[in-house]
């Protein structure tokens, strides 16, 4: 993976995001905080897209969605379409793999409240477009969330009122392809019931069928 497609361990282009991982620092130093890293299969045909890590997941354990309540829905979901082998177990070295997917967040390091503003996703632009010549092909991805939904059309220059969000929506972005959508699989999204298994597993259905990845025909949806 080229160095231009992951930003450095000590990244300093946004000041506020910044100052939140000095100050996880100094509370954990044991953690990862830094920039996150994509994550998963070299030969992907799916993007898995992310807003920005959390604090105590991916910033404590640098891989994507590892480590707390959203990536027990996603990888758990990820296993049953047959996209992963081994077992999560929300550590980076749990020897989880990942097939035909990779998963990317917009912004790579921890924001304060969990929401980038418009000048971290402008920085971390260069990285995410770098990105998507490096994976050449990939034309199918799968936003977890309006945010991330928002800030990924921003990364590409399209205009955001053409491509709606909505739960299970489907959006074809011309040259770069075509997005789907899902609420995000967060605690407060389950607990509330506003996303089910069956309605996040429904969503990543539809990307998957669309990359042409996993073995869905087999695992019939609960």
């Amino acid at each position: 993976m080229s160095a231009t497609t992951n930003p450095a361990k000590n990244c300093n282009l946004c000041p506020r995001l910044v100052a939140l991982r000095t100050e996880a620092q100094a509370k954990h130093p044991d953690w990862h905080n830094g920039p996150v890293d994509i994550w998963g299969d070299a030969s992907a045909k799916l993007m898995i897209v992310g807003m920005a890590p959390g604090m105590a997941g991916a910033n404590r354990t640098g891989r994507p969605f590892t480590g707390d309540h959203a990536g027990d829905l996603l990888f758990q979901t990820l296993k049953r379409a047959g996209l992963t082998t081994g077992t999560y177990d929300r550590r980076p070295d749990d020897g989880l793999l990942l097939h035909g997917a990779i998963i990317a967040n917009v912004v790579r390091c921890v924001p304060p409240q969990n929401k980038p503003v418009a000048a971290e996703v402008n920085a971390c632009r260069p990285f995410f477009l770098s990105a998507l010549k490096e994976y050449e092909n990939i034309r199918t991805f799968f936003a977890l969330g309006r945010i991330a939904h928002d800030a990924f059309l921003s990364t590409l220059g399209l205009r955001k009122a053409l491509f709606p969000f909505s739960h299970g929506g489907q959006h074809d972005l011309g040259q770069f392809g075509r997005l789907f959508d899902s609420y995000h699989c967060s605690r407060y999204n389950t607990n509330t019931r506003r996303l089910t298994t069956d309605m996040f597993e429904s969503a990543l259905f539809s990307a998957a069928t669309h990359a042409k990845i996993g073995n869905w025909s087999q695992k019939p949806l609960v």
